[in-house]
Order: structure tokens, then C-alpha cells, then sequence
């Protein structure tokens, strides 16, 4: 570990460019370098939450119908401000905003796309609950010949996803990303202001001993999924099983990449195509579990595999260990569902 302490994300991501792709032209590195600023910013007004006026609604609602928070609307300002200055990303996609953004009008210099959800779990900031933002990377098709064009260049599966990553705002700040070849996750140090490596090469345990999930909507969930869970309850996994749920994506997320087990949220009676939206939640986080070695799918199809129709459209999510989501898969094979 003491060799790693002062690699920063920024050197780290060059390293890594420098030996996948030597002859690359540190265009990636210098996105990337954008979203770390960005999350620099947000994470510094989090700190202040309750001594500056940053908490509590702003008074709007979004496009998925849910309250605007104050820190939600800085938080992608930060993110659309650091990222269209980079020079290279040609179309930002965010929850906040109805339709992608076109940052720059010549193709020529807009090689990327991102997609992000600036503040997961904002809801939870009031109480002082871990919050986090996610992000998801995608090269345009066609590199930078074609028009930009914002509504088709957004709508790619999850296997076209060049990067993914979320940044966790919580007793520390850490950003977890991955390229393809393994995931990361760098510790921000305030004294310096700068991420440094802290978890190399992060895998998701084989099992793990807890099961994540919003249990207020049991009676409402497909059968298959209650079986599932007193299957968890009774010990059917090998294990005794603890419930942990926090309600913040990211926060749930990170444990289950560190601990093990099993996060999902199924179809409910409210939402019976799933609450999480696919293209901003759970592609990036389904990225991040298979480079992990964990699995990601709607109950039905692996997540990463799934054609999207719509920059909001959402989806089931089971995310985590292998033997957890397989357990899972098998009982609602079974039902057929």
C-alpha cells in the first residue's frame, strides 16, 4: 500500500493510458481529469451542508417527476461547467436535464459522450447520508466524422461503455472507476486536494453476507423475488444473512462491492418497469460489478446487454456476487419471469 500513497487518479489514468494505448493522445485522461475537479467541488459543498444554504429543495421538479434539491442542481452545474471546458466531450447527458446537451458543434474536437447522475440518493443529504455521483463514458460511434447528433448518440448498450465510475461522498470521498481493465478507487485527501489510490484492482467476493433492498415494497414485488429473500432469511445461501439498505445507489453499491452479496431493486407495483434508470445508474454500475467479477441483470437479461430506447428509461436492478444474483436468476427462471 505505502508505495501507492501518493499516486493520484490524474497519474494513475495516464500510467494506465500510456501502457494499454501508448500512442493514445491523453484526450481520455484529460476527461476524466474533468468529472475529479467536478467531484472535487461537489464534495467541498457537502462538507458545508448546514453552514452554508445548500440543503433542502430548490423548489422544481425534474424530468422524472422527483424534488430538485439545492446541492442537485450545483452538483450538475459543476459536472456540465468542468466537462464542457475539456474540449473534447461533444454531448452531456444528465438525470437533471429532459434532453442531452450539446457542448460543442464540431465533431471534430467531440470524441466523447458522457452521461451522468450528478447527486444519487440527494434526497438523503438533509440527514446527512452518504450521497454519491455516477458517471458513464461512450466514444462516438463514429469518431469525429459524423454530425453530432445529441438524442442517437446517447443510446448505446452498456457494452459500449468506454469508462464508468461513481464518486461516494461520505466519512471519506472516493472515486471508484474502471476502463475496462480492472476497477480503482482513490481516496481524496483533503490536505492536498488530490484523489489518491487506495483500493487497486477491486474485486467483489464469490458471496457475501448481506442483502440490500427497499423491503416497504415487499408485498408488491414478483414472487420469484420473495422467495428469494426468505430463501436469504432462511439461510439458503450458506450463510446468515443481514439486511443493510441505505437508500443512496452509490453507498449500496460500495458495500456490496467490497463486502459481497446481493443489491436489488425489482419491479413494484409503482414502478413495474423498475425505479433505476438504465443509462445513468445502472449500465455504469453494471460495468463497474462485472470488471469486478460480480453480475448485474433486470431479472431477465444481463444489464450491459440491453438495447435502450430513451435517455430516462428505467429499469430493474439486481446487482452483486456471483452466487447471490445466480441463486436469484434460477428461482425466477423458474417462475418464468
Amino acid at each position: 500500500m505505502q508505495e501507492d500513497v501518493f499516486l493520484t487518479a490524474e497519474q494513475h489514468i495516464q500510467n494506465e493510458q500510456q501502457r494499454s494505448h501508448p500512442h493514445a493522445s491523453g484526450d481520455f485522461s484529460w476527461l476524466l481529469s474533468g468529472i475529479a475537479l467536478a467531484t472535487k467541488v461537489v464534495a467541498a459543498q457537502i462538507r458545508r451542508a448546514g453552514l452554508v444554504d445548500v440543503v433542502g429543495s430548490a423548489g422544481t421538479t425534474n424530468v422524472q417527476g422527483e424534488t430538485v434539491q439545492k446541492l442537485d442542481v450545483l452538483a450538475n452545474q459543476a459536472l456540465l461547467t468542468c466537462l464542457g471546458n475539456r474540449g473534447n466531450v461533444g454531448v452531456l447527458a444528465s438525470e437533471e436535464n429532459e434532453e442531452p446537451v450539446v457542448v460543442l458543434r464540431d465533431p471534430h474536437y467531440g470524441k466523447y459522450v458522457v452521461i451522468f447522475d450528478p447527486l444519487d440518493g440527494s434526497s438523503n443529504i438533509d440527514v446527512n447520508v452518504s450521497v454519491g455521483t455516477i458517471f458513464s463514458i461512450f466514444r462516438r460511434e463514429d469518431g469525429d466524422t459524423a454530425p453530432l447528433d445529441p438524442a442517437a448518440d446517447v443510446l448505446h448498450p452498456g457494452t459500449q461503455q468506454v469508462a464508468a465510475g461513481y464518486v461516494l461522498y461520505g466519512a471519506s470521498t472516493m472515486l471508484v472507476y474502471s476502463t475496462g481493465s480492472g476497477v480503482h478507487g482513490f481516496t481524496l485527501d483533503p490536505s492536498f486536494g488530490a484523489y489518491v489510490l487506495t483500493h487497486r484492482n477491486m474485486t467483489m467476493p464469490d458471496s457475501g453476507p448481506y442483502y440490500s433492498v427497499n423491503e416497504a415494497n415487499l408485498a408488491s414485488f414478483p414472487a420469484g423475488y420473495t422467495r428469494f429473500l426468505a430463501a436469504l432469511r432462511e439461510g439458503r445461501g450458506g450463510r446468515n444473512y443481514s439486511s443493510r439498505y441505505v437508500g443512496s445507489l452509490v453507498a449500496d453499491f460500495h458495500r456490496t462491492l467490497l463486502k459481497g452479496g446481493i443489491f436489488l431493486y425489482p419491479p413494484t407495483g409503482r414502478y413495474d418497469k423498475g425505479k433505476l434508470r438504465l443509462m445513468y445508474e445502472a449500465n455504469p454500475i453494471a460495468f463497474l460489478a462485472e470488471q469486478a467479477g460480480g453480475m448485474a441483470t433486470d431479472g431477465a437479461r444481463r444489464i450491459l446487454t440491453i438495447e435502450p430506447e430513451g435517455l430516462h428509461q428505467r429499469t430493474p436492478l439486481v446487482v452483486g456476487s456471483r452466487k447471490e444474483v445466480t441463486l436469484l436468476m434460477e428461482m425466477l427462471a423458474g417462475d418464468g419471469k
